[in-house]
């Protein structure tokens, strides 16, 4: 993955996970302004709109390393961050499916059921993306320390 794409996915990836924990932290531990308002801090309204357009760029980026990074590692059986891969990977598309649905679902019960669902994916996903970087980083050390040579995989067609 090229230092572009690989900066992207973090950046956009770590300031969606900001956005939506610092939401999650307005909408549902603050207490209101006043016993009319309907958003416990002014904030608020700004913190969700910039989850809402900070997400499609991480979705981007997801899509962006797809070919090149995540397709590539499943079909050469490569053991290096395997699991956590998997997990973030298969987390990502019911995270997006329920962000998607919340912006679209308008009955309260299923609300509440997709906002918890998309908070603890969206937490597993960034636990494990975070953890899936840690682990290749990790084993590139020891491989670097031991004095292995590090197999790169050639990139895929269309790949700069």
């Amino acid at each position: 993955m090229n230092p572009f794409r690989r900066r992207l996915l973090w950046l956009s990836t770590a300031l969606t996970a900001l956005t939506g924990v610092v939401y999650f932290w307005m909408r549902n531990l603050l207490e209101p302004v006043s016993e009319w308002s309907v958003i416990n801090h002014p904030l608020e309204p700004w913190v969700l709109k910039a989850h809402i357009l900070v997400a499609p760029v991480m979705l981007f980026a997801v899509g962006m390393i797809a070919w090149d990074h995540i397709w590539r590692h499943i079909r050469s059986g490569l053991p290096t961050g395997r699991r956590s891969g998997w997990t973030v990977t298969l987390a990502f598309f019911p995270l997006v499916l329920t962000g998607y649905l919340l912006q679209a679902v308008t009955h309260q019960g299923v609300v509440s059921v997709l906002s918890w669902t998309h908070l603890i994916l969206g937490i597993v996903t960034f636990a494990f993306f975070a953890y899936h970087r840690g682990v290749l980083r990790r084993r590139r050390r020891q491989r670097r320390d031991t004095g292995l040579r590090v197999v790169q995989l050639a990139p895929g067609p269309g790949h700069d």
